[in-house]
């Protein structure tokens, strides 16, 4: 741990923990709230996984949404990396592919919010879900 040396430096160091116990506090009930599994395997982390990752933990926290965010390992769709799985209170986790910062944003503007599918999910069978056609 780095010294405390002045006023600043002991603030950020009360905003470090206070996020910490957050996510402790949050994990006690995690099916009450979202969930976002972040693939950062070795396939994801090339695909720019840490980069959604870092999106989704900014983001959700500015939007208010009551969310953990959590990194896994591979998901076993190397193909389609940055891949996520996010799980809303009370339904089926989806997986979502090919996750860009726009499709990231996508996902919490819609699916999160207000449930509505957006392009991208990975089903069972390995196939992309393109709700253009």
């Amino acid at each position: 741990m780095s010294k405390i040396a002045t006023l600043a430096d002991l603030k950020k160091r009360r905003e470090e923990m206070k996020t910490g116990l957050d996510i402790r506090t949050k994990a006690l009930d995690p099916e009450s709230i979202v969930q976002v599994k972040v693939s950062m395997a070795t396939c994801g982390i090339a695909s720019g996984a840490k980069t959604i990752m870092e999106f989704f933990l900014e983001q959700l926290d500015r939007r208010n949404v009551a969310a953990v965010v959590t990194q896994t390992g591979c998901m076993g769709y190397c193909y389609a990396e940055p891949t996520i799985e996010v799980k809303l209170p009370g339904q089926d986790p989806v997986v979502f592919g090919y996750v860009d910062l726009k499709r990231a944003d996508q996902i919490i503007e819609k699916y999160i919010k207000t449930g509505e599918l957006v392009d991208g999910i990975i089903p069972v069978n390995y196939q992309i879900i393109d709700l253009k056609e």
